[in-house]
């Protein structure tokens, strides 16, 4: 007879964690960030809340978690693939157009923008971020800084090439082209479109004021 395999800890914790991180997802899309409770997401993930409480001093820092694992998901799924990952921390191609890798990266950011499944998440840590500043902190320390690094490396290697005037700060122009978009998806008020990023990349690279000789 063969001897009992004993129970993997370590797998039955990552079923777990995965399953609590899924469940924190679905339930702030479902009924929103407010009515979404510790005790809601547990019964969801099928395990008790005092494991939820072992692992995470609320839900704020469960939804923070969450995306975190997706974003490390979707990364290792892209690097698996030999492509760039359109969500999460993303890389940016450099195919030597600065204008087209930069719409192609703005059109992925909408689309993550206008995911339903994690449209009401994100909203709900953007704003639970204003009012927390350790949990606001993390949210730009994890989740933004890394996908604001990418412009800076693509925006530098523009400059080194000539593409980019070389007094621009990477850190301010980066902002050009994410901000709109920042700005357009918390007040909604207009559609983000493709469309939309496509023309925030041409004003932010061709400039508002005239050029000399125009």
């Amino acid at each position: 007879m063969a001897p009992h395999k004993a129970p993997d800890s370590t797998r039955r914790s990552d079923r777990s964690r995965r399953a609590i991180h899924d469940a924190a997802l679905a339930l702030v899309g479902e009924v929103g960030y407010a009515r979404t409770t510790i005790e809601g997401i547990a019964a969801r993930a099928g395990v008790g809340k005092q494991t939820i409480y072992r692992w995470w001093p609320s839900k704020a820092a469960v939804l923070m978690d969450a995306f975190l694992e997706t974003a490390a998901r979707q990364a290792a799924e892209a690097a698996g693939a030999g492509g760039a990952e359109t969500g999460g921390t993303y890389e940016i191609p450099d195919t030597g157009d600065l204008a087209a890798d930069l719409k192609l990266v703005l059109r992925a950011t909408v689309d993550e923008l206008n995911d339903a499944a994690t449209e009401a998440p994100m909203r709900a840590l953007a704003a639970e971020g204003i009012v927390d500043p350790a949990l606001g902190a993390q949210f730009v320390e994890n989740l933004l800084e890394p996908q604001l690094q990418l412009y800076v490396t693509r925006l530098r290697a523009a400059q080194d090439a000539g593409q980019v005037r070389a007094d621009i700060d990477p850190r301010v122009a980066l902002e050009l082209l994410i901000a709109p978009l920042t700005h357009r998806w918390l007040l909604r008020t207009l559609p983000l479109t493709h469309a939309y990023a496509d023309a925030v990349v041409d004003h932010a690279l061709g400039g508002l004021l005239p050029r000399a000789g125009a």
